[in-house]
Formats: structure tokens, sequence, C-alpha cells
């Protein structure tokens, strides 16, 4: 797998200090709102703390929840069910980013975010080598999967899907594992949902968050993410 391209630096730039981010969220979670989403501006938000989310309508705003959802490298929860349905699938990366993010993006589906504007960002940062996709396969094909940004030893989780039961949980833990294997430090889950928490998901203030990301970005990439 080639090594991310570090694309042009944004025009844009992001407070990474936790203190200007709660001043700036206030009592809520939202620490901007507009710019672009050129793949440096991406970058930039990621390695300051915060995700892009469109916000009121079509209006693109920059979030730092706090507390943060973390899933914990050492915390996955894998029930018996769960192990027994990661037998039922293959685990590949980086083979349908196209299907991943068309199923992630489904306006169909509850709560869905995703607009076209935000598939075509990750395109972009896909093919400078920034997003990963980890997808769950049966005999049918595509049974599920998700994709996020790999910066370092950070992997900021942005979206999961599935077609058949479990599916997007077997990508999760063939995440888990090749993070741990290739020595990351944090995984980003956004906000730790119920269904997160029963995979062993927890929060954690954005303070905290920041000094696991600042440790994260000084780790290298995990092989299986582009790094060496």
């Amino acid at each position: 797998m080639p090594r991310a391209t570090e694309p042009p630096p944004s025009r844009w730039s992001f407070p990474s200090d936790p203190a200007l981010l709660a001043r700036a969220a206030g009592e809520g979670e939202v620490v901007g709102v507009g710019a672009d989403l050129e793949p440096g501006t991406l970058l930039a938000a990621y390695r300051a703390g915060m995700f892009p989310m469109p916000a009121r309508g079509k209006t693109m705003a920059w979030w730092s929840p706090d507390p943060r959802g973390i899933v914990p490298l050492d915390g996955l929860r894998v029930s018996r069910s769960l192990r027994r349905s990661c037998g039922r699938f293959e685990t590949r990366v980086d083979t349908a980013f196209d299907e991943v993010l068309a199923a992630c993006a489904d306006r169909r589906r509850r709560g869905a975010w995703i607009s076209p504007e935000m598939v075509d960002a990750y395109r972009r940062l896909y093919d400078l080598g920034w997003v990963h996709t980890v997808e769950a396969w049966d005999g049918e094909g595509l049974a599920g999967g998700l994709y996020g940004v790999a910066i370092g030893g950070l992997f900021a989780g942005e979206s999961m899907f599935h077609h058949r039961s479990d599916a997007s949980k077997v990508a999760l833990v063939a995440l888990v594992e090749r993070l741990r294997v290739g020595g990351a430090r944090l995984l980003d889950v956004q906000w730790p949902t119920d269904h997160l928490r029963s995979l062993g998901a927890v929060a954690i203030p954005r303070a905290k968050y920041h000094r696991r990301l600042e440790e994260a970005l000084r780790q290298p990439q995990p092989a299986a993410f582009g790094g060496g």
C-alpha cells in the first residue's frame, strides 16, 4: 500500500488548544462553520481534533464534542456470538471505497448526513492515501464495512454500515486488530452511541482526547493503512 501524499496546506486555520475550542463551542459542540472540504483543510481539522458534518441543513460545521467518543484498542468487547460472526466473513482493506461510501451515504438511512460533496471530498483524500475502508465480505458480496481517516497513530472513524447482521461489527473487529498490530494509539468514534458503547466505546473529556491525539499524531502510520 503506497504512503499517503501530503496535499497543499489549507488556507484556513484550526485552533487545537482545548481551551480555545471550549470557548468557541460554548455549551455546544460546533466550533466553526464554513471553510471548504479541500484535502489540506480536512487533514488540518483532524489534526486539530475536529471533523466536518453539516448542521442546519447544508451549512458545513466543524465539530469537537466534549466528551469525545473513543474505542480503547485494548477494550473492544467481542461477544461469543460476534466471534462466531467473524468466522462467517472475509475482511479486506481498501478494495471497495465507492461501494462503502455509497452505503454509508444512503439517504434512506435514518440520520443520513453524508452529502455528495463530502463523498467527493473523502474520495480525494482516499486517492491521496489518507482515507481507508475496512470491509466484510461473504458469498453474496459486500456485507458491511466502515471508513475513516488515518493520520499517524490516529484512526478517525467516520461511518459504518451493514447489509447483513453483524457485518459492520466484524469490520470494526478487523480494524481494531490491524490498529493494534500496527502500533496505533487512538480510535476516534466521535460520539459514544449506545451501539458503540456495547462494543467498548467510552467517553473522555475534550482535553484528555487532545492529549491522546497529540501522542497519536507523533506515531508512524500502521502498515495496514499506508505506513512503512
